[in-house]
């Protein structure tokens, strides 16, 4: 290849950035703590706490392997405890990190619970509640008991079963009212026979010890007419709301009989009536099942709605959240579902409707959670989401960086393409998401403008749409809709080349399963975005050839727009000449095949052309990727390397570097000139779909089938410059070591090659002390200073020496230095100091922590199905400093030491013959023989 810049150019490291897109919520419990800061979600029979701002994973729970069916937070401690309530019937108490972990943090952290209440319920916890002053815990389970539980002291205070059904709702209402001596604490409970009861907390009877089981409620609220789902009181427990599946809201006012008790107590009219029923004062029609209410503080501030109003909000089955005026009856503000989806244009099957809306006061928002797995931040001042978060976007199939605006220096957004019609773009500082709707089917390609400011996508509904940013930069509208194809459009690729007007995307090309591509005019679009249609244009197919004789897996063009590449399961890529001319007003442009690429024994998945020198890169289901010349379009090279078919690829570095990803979840990073793997990036856990690279390559993010967007940045220069570090102080650390040698300073010379981990080091100087010729008289080891060295060694440094002993001891030819260190320490320290060594050092952490994989909880040993995770290989650094108890040093000693012993002990036998012999020889029977013949 001509024109190479140096060597140095070429990256050899990328690291996996703690922001990543990653799976945080299908479905089940959501809680958002008192400041608003974390989320805390569900996945399955795992718990994850996430960043609102950020998006980054703060911590995470993994539970007992059951599905966890409820969630609360308690304020008793500092920092606060998640509640987690599971399908085992068991009840965990896991305290929250009190601050986010460092930057760098590859992974989050795994919670370990500090108290466990097994078997809490004789059936699975549906709902739980902690009570306002975060002393007592409520919990209802599905055969209708709700236990009520003293927090701190992990014991159950009060049992009610008087529910026809399982528990639905739980509200604790611990009012402040003038004239009352004692505070009312009280628990309201909805259940799925429509009845709301209310439990008196400091009612004898029903506490656990001393009281008797069939408590009776206070009082009991009918009205309703299927299940409840939300209950909520004001502060002073005037109003209760409460609201259900039955599509209505009911309005209670639990104190108007009570004051007509106290008037006529004042009047003197006998004694005020205990136990008033609450009366019913407003029903609301709400039109949709009701799974989600709570009342707003008076001085909330909402759009549309005058101050010291009793506003309540509502959730339900048709996806919007509702704010009603609940004195007057009245609608006074709703907030639009999901983003970007048209609810006409929903499918019946598909469920976007609200599980659970949380009010959160420090940002004056409601936060709504959908079926569908999305979170929305509704912000009350504007009726308006501010945030909207994807909890799973299921398979990643293809994914682009994007830019809102011309000036920007980075690329704000990415454009996901998952199992779904809609297209996901996130931004990338805050990770909000914008869905873009209008297909009709599944999104299946992705392509760029030059400037990435526009987006192609092609769809399974034969379509391929064109967006542009719009003038706020937040989002993107289709401008262009292309129709014309029989099947699916797999691939799209838009054109490369800046005209002189500085515009891109003259020309489209999309690929179909029809076999066919067809090449699209668009030089009619608006060059910015203030001037977007109002409709999208349909642009004029200017060319149609039929190609391949199976799917067309990819497509690109070349950077001058004179060349197109394609991929097809036919085993093939194909190379054709590309005319465009756009003098005449409208485009005019034809596509003539100009070669064909064999090679690959299996479907081509994807092609790419060099930004740089005149050669295409191909990857295949035959597990390579092969580089093909565009002079004679034969193979140059074929790189071989992964272990299964081979998705993407695309160049780095200035056409010297090729960036791959497969179906074995592999990311690799190919030298083309030595066709040699530099890096394996492994972060995902199955097939890698999807690659996109940023403009200044700083920046990869891979994609696939596990809902996993990982962010790869490079880290090449980072990597380079801790590796020169090091070796300046590897280099500063010899250099001393040398010094002190000389200088006779043992004690810095051990400690430093102790610190070091420089056994080699370590043993020469032994070896040097112990076979002096000259060594000191009195002293253990031949010299008095490195006596006292080993006599007031610290307890880390003797652990580590210790294990350097065990492993010379192990060879016959380093046993005696082991064997004289050993006889020195046990020597010169008791076995009580040596004890305490090893303690102390336990107590120490390990320098490389275990993988958050491989810190499995104690329940899932064992456990049917798991997939069983790859041993991580440990380095040499790594293996001195992992911590060793005293049993495994005597195990490891003992063995060897008894063998050289017995070693020794047969040289010696072995010496009294050698004796015997040279006494015969001496004076024995040829002596005698010589004798007699010289007589």
């Amino acid at each position: 290849m001509n024109g190479q810049p140096s060597r140095k150019a070429l990256k050899t490291s990328f690291r996996a950035s703690p922001r990543s897109i990653r799976p945080i919520y299908t479905g089940g419990p959501v809680l958002l703590t008192k400041d608003g800061q974390w989320l805390i979600t569900t996945m399955s029979e795992e718990v994850l706490v996430t960043e609102v701002k950020t998006g980054v994973a703060i911590a995470k729970v993994r539970g007992d392997t059951t599905a966890i069916t409820s969630l609360a937070l308690s304020y008793h401690t500092e920092p606060p405890t998640l509640i987690t309530a599971h399908s085992s019937m068991t009840i965990r108490y896991y305290p929250l990190p009190s601050s986010a972990p460092p930057a760098n943090t590859p992974k989050p952290p795994l919670l370990t619970y500090s108290r466990a209440l097994s078997r809490a319920h004789s059936a699975p916890i549906l709902v739980s509640a902690v009570s306002p002053d975060s002393t007592l815990l409520a919990t209802g389970s599905s055969d209708g008991v709700v236990k009520v539980w003293d927090l701190e002291g992990g014991y159950v205070t009060h049992l009610f079963r008087a529910h026809g059904g399982p528990v639905s709702a739980l509200h604790f209402n611990f009012p402040i009212i003038e004239g009352e001596e004692r505070r009312r604490m009280e628990l309201m409970t909805g259940s799925t026979d429509a009845r709301v009861r209310i439990f008196d907390l400091r009612d004898a009877s029903a506490r656990v010890v001393g009281g008797g089981n069939a408590v009776k409620p206070k009082a009991v609220l009918e009205g309703h007419v299927s299940v409840v789902r939300g209950i909520d009181t004001t502060p002073d427990g005037k109003w209760v709301v409460t609201g259900g599946r039955d599509k209505v809201v009911l309005v209670w006012d639990m104190l108007s009989g009570e004051n007509e008790g106290r008037s006529s107590k004042k009047a003197g009219k006998g004694k005020a009536t205990s136990n008033v029923a609450p009366r019913l004062v407003q029903t609301i029609i709400a039109q949709e099942q009701i799974e989600s209410l709570g009342l707003l503080p008076i001085e909330e501030n909402v759009a549309g709605s005058s101050k010291n109003r009793l506003l309540c909000y509502t959730g339900g089955d048709s996806g919007a959240v509702r704010i009603w005026d609940i004195l007057k009856g009245k609608q006074v503000g709703t907030m639009s579902g999901v983003e970007g989806v048209d609810e006409a244009e929903v499918d019946e099957d598909e469920q976007r409707g609200v599980i659970n809306v949380i009010y959160d006061s420090t940002t004056s928002s409601l936060v709504s959670v959908h079926a569908d797995q999305n979170i929305i931040f509704h912000s009350l001042p504007s009726l308006q989401a501010v945030r909207q978060i994807v909890g799973f976007n299921d398979e990643i199939v293809d994914s682009i960086f994007l830019n809102a605006t011309a000036s920007s220096s980075s690329h704000t957004h990415l454009a996901l393409a998952t199992n779904s019609n809609l297209i996901r773009l996130y931004s990338t500082s805050t990770f909000d998401v914008r869905l873009l709707s209008g297909h009709k089917d599944m999104v299946l390609c992705l392509d760029k403008s030059v400037d990435h400011r526009w987006l192609v996508s092609g769809s399974k509904d034969h379509t391929a749409r064109v967006w542009a940013p719009t003038q706020d930069g937040k989002s993107w509208k289709c401008i262009a809709i292309c129709e014309g194809h029989a099947e699916s459009i797999g691939a799209v690729a838009l054109s490369r080349k800046m005209d002189e007007r500085g515009k891109s995307g003259r020309f489209l090309f999309t690929a179909s399963q029809d076999r066919t591509i067809k090449m699209w005019d668009l030089t009619s679009l608006p060059l910015n975005s203030e001037v977007l249609p109002e409709e999208p244009i349909k642009p004029r197919s200017m060319a149609t050839l039929r190609v391949h004789e199976k799917d067309i897996n990819s497509l690109d063009l070349s950077p001058n727009d004179k060349f197109l590449a394609s991929g097809s399961q036919d085993k093939l890529v194909k190379i054709f000449h590309v005319d465009f001319d756009a003098s005449s007003g409208s485009g005019a442009g034809s596509l003539k095949l100009a070669g064909t690429c064999k090679g690959h024994r299996r479907g081509v998945w994807s092609v790419r052309f060099s930004r740089t020198d005149r050669v295409v890169a191909s990857a295949a289901n035959d597990k390579t990727v092969r580089l093909w010349s565009l002079d004679d379009f034969s193979c140059l090279k074929t790189f071989e390397g992964h272990t299964n078919a081979v998705l993407r690829v695309d160049f780095l570095s200035h056409g010297m570097q090729l960036i791959t990803s497969a179906r074995d979840g592999l990311v690799k990073l190919w030298n083309i000139k030595d066709e040699q793997c530099v890096k394996t990036l492994d972060n995902h856990e199955d097939q890698v779909w999807a690659l996109a690279i940023s403009s200044d390559e700083k920046t990869i993010v891979s994609a696939g089938s596990d809902s996993v967007a990982t962010f790869w940045e490079d880290s090449t220069e980072v990597e380079q410059a801790e590796k020169n570090e090091a070796l300046v102080k590897a280099v500063q650390s010899e250099q001393d070591f040398t010094n002190y040698i000389v200088l006779k300073d043992f004690r810095r010379a051990i400690l430093l090659a102790l610190s070091m981990s420089q056994p080699g080091r370590l043993l020469h100087l032994f070896r040097t002390i112990i076979t002096s010729p000259e060594p000191a008289p009195g002293s253990m080891i031949g010299s008095i200073e490195v006596d006292e060295v080993l006599r007031t060694l610290p307890g880390l440094d003797l652990v580590r020496l210790l294990k350097f002993v065990r492993d010379w001891n192990a060879n016959a030819k380093t046993s005696p230095i082991a064997q004289a260190i050993l006889h020195a320490i046990f020597k010169l320290r008791s076995p009580e100091d040596i004890l305490a060594a090893f303690e102390s050092a336990n107590r120490i952490p390990s320098l490389t922590p275990l993988d958050e994989e491989d810190e499995a909880a104690p329940e899932e040993e064992g456990a049917g199905g798991a997939e069983e995770k790859k041993p991580k290989r440990q380095t040499k650094d790594e293996k001195i400093a992992a911590p060793i108890s005293i049993k495994e040093l005597l195990d490891g000693l003992i063995p060897y030491s008894e063998r050289h012993f017995g070693r020794v002990d047969k040289l010696v036998q072995d010496s009294y013959m050698l004796d015997y012999v040279l006494g015969e020889m001496d004076g024995g029977i040829f002596g005698g023989e010589i004798m007699d013949i010289d007589n």
